[in-house]
């Protein structure tokens, strides 16, 4: 499934927030549950959602008029909501999904954003929603070689790929964060390498550690490669262009930004 067709999936969920953990410098982890997440299909990989929470300003939301998708019918149906009850919304990869719960980590930087800053201080019994949007990446059956980069904010996703490869799965991931007690352990396949990158100078662009250490690697077949590439936008489209000018089939390159510096993350 490629990301443009991850928008057409459908299913509104209801939950409410059933445990916090602050499990990093820069990452907070919320478990949400309800025995309407015992019918949330696993997609694996990096299954994501929209999830709806209370605006942090605004206290709690309406979430009785939400739409079951959220393409461009969807988004004006939310749209048209009432602003005082309307519930943000923001982009989220599953971390875990067990029958009736899930796992979300968000990236916590002090009151920058709206999903950050509410997941610092949400509360057990919170109430959120969700729309199932299933997964962007796409394994190919020929692939030799698999390249997985990303960020902090595409960690988990990143991870959730790592997590579902055949076990005999080849190739290299780069994840950079800004500290390395972000880094996480996860399954991998024996054969991936995975390297941390740490963004140590708070000045430089978020991805462009990551980016650079993409830089020097070129697949020897680059036809039979594989590449996930998410993040920062510039960090998305920088590893795209580094691996197509490697030869790298354009089709075989899965790339989104998650988000743009200057413009909210979260």
């Amino acid at each position: 499934m490629a990301f443009s067709d991850a928008r057409k999936e459908r299913g509104l969920y209801h939950a409410e927030v059933a445990a916090t953990e602050r499990i990093s410098p820069h990452l907070v982890r919320l478990t949400f549950g309800s025995a309407d997440l015992a019918s949330l299909p696993r997609h694996g990989f990096d299954h994501w959602v929209r999830l709806f929470f209370p605006h942090p300003e605004r206290g709690d939301a309406d979430y009785s008029h939400l739409p079951e998708t959220f393409g461009v019918t969807g988004y004006l149906k939310y749209l048209r909501q009432r602003s005082g009850g309307r519930p943000a919304v923001r982009s989220y990869t599953i971390r875990q999904q067990r029958e009736q719960e899930i796992d979300v980590d968000f990236i916590a930087h002090g009151d920058a954003g709206l999903a950050g800053p509410w997941a610092a201080r949400a509360k057990p019994g919170e109430r959120v929603a969700l729309i199932d949007q299933g997964r962007g990446f796409d394994l190919l059956p020929d692939a030799e070689h698999h390249v997985l980069v990303g960020d902090e904010s595409a960690m988990p996703a990143v991870l959730g790929v790592l997590r579902d490869l055949p076990s005999n799965a080849q190739g290299l991931a780069i994840i950079e964060v800004p500290d390395l007690a972000d880094a996480q352990e996860g399954p991998a396949p024996s054969g991936v390498e995975v390297r941390w990158v740490v963004r140590d100078d708070r000045d430089a662009r978020p991805g462009s550690v990551a980016l650079e250490e993409l830089r020097g690697h070129r697949p020897e077949r680059p036809e039979r490669v594989s590449a996930f590439v998410v993040g920062e936008q510039g960090l998305a489209a920088g590893g795209r262009r580094h691996l197509v000018d490697c030869g790298v089939p354009k089709s075989r390159i899965a790339f989104t930004g998650f988000w743009r510096v200057g413009r909210a993350a979260d």
